[in-house]
């Protein structure tokens, strides 16, 4: 198991009039090599939960344990514990303060005291595994950059510290539909190569319905829902209580359905859509 977390609570400005409790006995396992897709409106404590994993935010009680080590204890090691989980905040690009894309991919693997030859070696790494091309861009201005260019730079920072797990909190915010594509792409292709635990922040439905596996749902400071990615999107009406929704082509699929037309309901992707629609009028002109 990568991560544990035990009955887990967080209060914002405790004992004062603006208390606010942000984290509510949370408790769940996570195992090495998943793909979870973390989902909830604004203020439900989703970045909250995250800020956890890597030792930004110490909990109010609980336990955290990170590759079988407790970080919520007094004694928990952060560097240790950063190395093990990478956190990719949103607009990543607002971090960016070196003079060159290589010196800022090698700042974190720097401050691990490694070599020149590793350094090195991971900052290639970790441009090509984002997509960036090493000869071209190394020694450029990471502020010259395109948008989603910048915000590879950023992802490629965190993955040269070779984490076990890495958090993308809302990766593809404030980007064009094919800047959008580009980030998403390059994630599915880090987890497909890396086989590193990957947990996705999103506001996107149809984001988290193309890439993940599992997702978890929070609500009010609770985590209301776990499961297959497929099982969560069926509780539609639940979803819609919480101020979430379906992706829209699963949308379209059921009320396709219930127009008497027999193709599944369950779909996710416009991918899944368009071999069902083929396969159903496949079958009428059979029939």
């Amino acid at each position: 198991m990568i991560i544990k977390i035990d009955r887990l609570n967080f209060v914002y400005n405790p004992n004062t009039p603006f208390e606010r409790k942000a984290l509510d006995n949370i408790n769940l396992e996570i195992k090495e090599g998943e793909f979870i897709g973390l989902i909830g409106h604004t203020g439900s404590g989703k970045s909250t939960l995250v800020q956890h994993l890597n030792g930004l935010i110490k909990p109010a009680s609980g336990d955290i344990i990170i590759d079988g080590r407790n970080i919520s204890k007094k004694d928990g090691s952060l560097k240790e514990v950063r190395q093990k989980v990478g956190l990719v905040f949103q607009y990543p690009e607002y971090q960016l303060f070196e003079e060159t894309i290589y010196k800022d991919i090698a700042f974190g693997p720097k401050n691990l005291n490694l070599s020149e030859e590793e350094i090195h070696q991971r900052v290639k790494e970790s441009m090509e595994i984002v997509g960036l091309d090493y000869e071209k861009l190394k020694d450029r201005s990471p502020f010259e950059l395109s948008g989603g260019q910048k915000r590879r730079v950023a992802i490629a920072g965190v993955i040269a510290m070779k984490p076990k797990v890495l958090i993308l909190d809302e990766p593809t915010a404030g980007l064009d539909p094919h800047g959008r594509d580009e980030i998403l792409g390059e994630i599915q292709d880090i987890f497909k190569k890396q086989g590193i635990t990957i947990i996705l922040v999103s506001h996107s439905m149809e984001d988290v319905a193309k890439l993940v596996d599992r997702i978890l749902v929070m609500d009010k400071g609770k985590l209301v829902m776990d499961g297959a990615t497929r099982e969560v999107f069926k509780n539609s009406e639940k979803l819609e209580e919480i101020g979430l929704g379906i992706p829209q082509i699963t949308k379209f699929m059921r009320k396709f359905k219930a127009k008497g037309k027999d193709v599944r309901d369950d779909i996710l992707t416009v991918e899944e859509a368009k071999v069902e629609i083929i396969r159903y009028l496949r079958s009428k002109e059979n029939a």
